[in-house]
């Protein structure tokens, strides 16, 4: 087995309400990173093994590094034209580039709640969410393998890749980790019907089809061509990205379009990718969470969007990009992450109780009770060929009042 160097651990200054690793690392974004017992993340990512927890006041780091020279996945233009070894430790770097910890997250939230009443209800327990800036490659495999398919098993899928297709980088805690593969290793004629028999399904094709059209058909810096320039690649200096326009910035709606042309790449992986691989904070994803969302807090579902088509998929968009400017996909991800299954109990308080004193003698308590949940079975149409929607539960509730006297 290959020695590692391990760097000591490391941090930086960071409270949970600008990061909670612990959110954003399980909300559906990247789906490689697993927790220990003694709550620290790893993950195999360009080239090492980077590790993080968190307290209160810092997020911690560490990093082991095979003994052998490892090209990363995507070398940035610069570390290729400077010849720089990319196993020196730049670690602290490719840590506040990967979290995207430039942006003020607690002043984000103060202009998103400013904006919509729903926000600012949901947000303060929904803190520290951040928008990855994962490798645009990652991000399309992992958004292809989410097609009618839930966060455990895209996680299960993207292990087994890269166990069977990665390099190995190393151990921690006797656990084996692989990078990613590159798209090169997915284009032999074999590899759609061995994904198949690894539990890929119809995604195998999709996979073994996509790495062929980017590896073969397309420039080597394609995917990475179609980038939002203020959010580059760990290396290169960001540039303006033009003008915010309705229903997104050119090169936003240019990327949506060529991503488009991969297969197993409909509007909605479209949009995860190009929100959560290249950089365009404006890029909603509409799912059957987003769209639950939008039906029940946004007053769609009625009328001309009564169903999910894509005249109603770009108006919500457009919607979410009305409220919350060119990060509209990043507020929309807290509001997501708060209507997650693994989240519920955040918001499961059925009971508010409040006091008002009258007069000297008694106080009377209001208790908002919770009458009654009935869930309903709604089916959604298919979103543009890409998955099947399965029928969801749109939650009504009854709420009554009661009052109820107490001496003093």
């Amino acid at each position: 087995m290959a020695r590692m160097r391990t760097s000591p651990w490391r941090k930086i200054s960071v409270n949970l309400a600008e990061l909670c690793l612990d959110t954003t690392l399980r909300c559906g974004q990247s789906f490689r990173w697993k927790k220990s017992e003694d709550d620290v993340w790893s993950c195999a990512l360009h080239g090492r093994i980077l590790s993080l927890r968190q307290d209160a006041t810092h997020l911690h780091y560490r990093a082991k590094f095979p003994d052998s020279a490892y090209e990363p996945l995507t070398p940035s233009p610069e570390q290729k034209s400077t010849g720089k070894a990319f196993e020196e430790d730049d670690t602290e770097a490719l840590v506040q580039h990967y979290l995207n910890l430039g942006p003020n997250l607690t002043d984000l939230y103060e202009q998103w709640s400013t904006a919509d009443t729903n926000f600012k209800n949901k947000a303060p327990k929904f803190t520290g969410v951040r928008i990855l800036r994962q490798d645009a490659w990652e991000a399309l495999v992992g958004f292809i393998c989410s097609s009618n398919n839930n966060i455990i098993r895209i996680s299960q899928m993207m292990e087994k890749l890269c166990l069977h297709y990665g390099p190995f980088i190393g151990e921690v805690d006797s656990r084996r980790y692989y990078d990613m593969p590159a798209p090169s290793t997915l284009t032999a004629p074999g590899v759609e019907a061995h994904l198949r028999q690894l539990g890929f399904g119809y995604r195998a094709k999709y996979l073994h089809r996509t790495a062929v059209m980017i590896s073969e058909e397309q420039e080597s810096a394609w995917l990475n061509s179609l980038r939002n320039p203020e959010s580059p690649v760990m290396g290169i200096k960001a540039t303006d990205a033009g003008e915010m326009l309705p229903g997104g910035r050119e090169g936003y709606r240019r990327a949506h379009e060529e991503l488009l042309t991969l297969q197993g790449v409909g509007p909605k992986v479209a949009d995860c990718i190009c929100l959560m691989g290249l950089g365009w904070g404006e890029a909603v994803p509409v799912d059957t969470h987003v769209w639950q969302i939008a039906q029940r807090d946004y007053k769609f579902g009625r009328g001309k969007h009564s169903s999910l088509t894509k005249a109603t998929y770009d108006a919500v968009g457009d919607k979410f990009r009305s409220l919350w400017g060119k990060e509209a996909g990043w507020a929309h991800s807290v509001l997501f992450t708060a209507d997650l299954r693994a989240f519920a109990e955040r918001l499961s308080k059925n009971i508010e109780v409040k006091e008002v004193k009258q007069e000297h003698t008694e106080t009377v308590l209001t208790e908002t009770q919770v009458k009654a949940e009935i869930l309903t079975p709604v089916r959604l149409k298919r979103e543009f060929g890409e998955e099947e929607f399965p029928p969801i539960a749109v939650k009504k509730i009854d709420a009554r009042q009661i009052k109820r006297r107490r001496r003093t």
